[in-house]
């Protein structure tokens, strides 16, 4: 892999992450949230972020199920694409956290993270081809400016030749990091290592 970037307070290095609320002790925990907590992720039960989401637990389980399906569903947008979109959205909504983990996936998926260096650098400039730039485009128009976008703003995706399911789940994986970096901005921070 390459070298970890540090941008604007952006890296795509592996952070942890805090709670400011109170997580659920494993100890005491119901059958219900232990289950909740198997089945979202392989690292939930040691991961502030899950463990504070599993005190209600139906709702971490839909949460789950709709960005599983959202980021890992078959065919459409392919997932390097997703993961571009979703560090684009990270970057502009400033989740230091999200913009990681998936500036990481990105890299792992493309085999490179010189996209994500512009992304970090300047989001408004990111991208080396003319689809990675429509994407990033339109990432960015879709979380700043939601109630403006239309055709006009869909056609330069339809330009770089995005099908209508690869326009779809792209709008899906933005939209979906429109909740997950709210939640992750206002339920704890970030943290660096030493």
């Amino acid at each position: 892999m390459s070298e970890p970037i540090r941008s604007n307070g952006f890296t795509s290095e592996e952070l942890g992450w805090k709670a400011w609320l109170p997580k659920v002790d494993l100890a005491n925990a119901t059958p219900e949230q232990i289950a909740v907590l198997e089945e979202s992720h392989p690292k939930a039960k040691v991961s502030d972020y899950y463990l504070t989401l599993a005190h209600q637990p139906d709702i971490l389980r839909q949460r789950s199920l709709a960005f599983n399906a959202i980021m890992y569903a078959p065919g459409g947008l392919s997932r390097a694409e997703r993961e571009l979109a979703s560090t684009v959205v990270s970057r502009i909504n400033r989740c230091v956290y999200c913009a990681s983990v998936h500036a990481q996936r990105f890299e792992q998926l493309a085999k490179r993270n010189d996209v994500i260096a512009d992304v970090f650098a300047d989001p408004h400039t990111a991208g080396t081809t003319a689809r990675e730039k429509a994407i990033v485009q339109f990432s960015i128009d879709l979380t700043l400016n939601p109630a403006e976008v239309g055709p006009e703003q869909i056609k330069p995706l339809r330009e770089q030749g995005l099908s209508d399911a690869e326009v779809l789940d792209l709008i899906h994986a933005i939209s979906i990091f429109a909740w997950a970096n709210r939640l992750m901005l206002n339920l704890g921070e970030p943290v660096f290592a030493e």
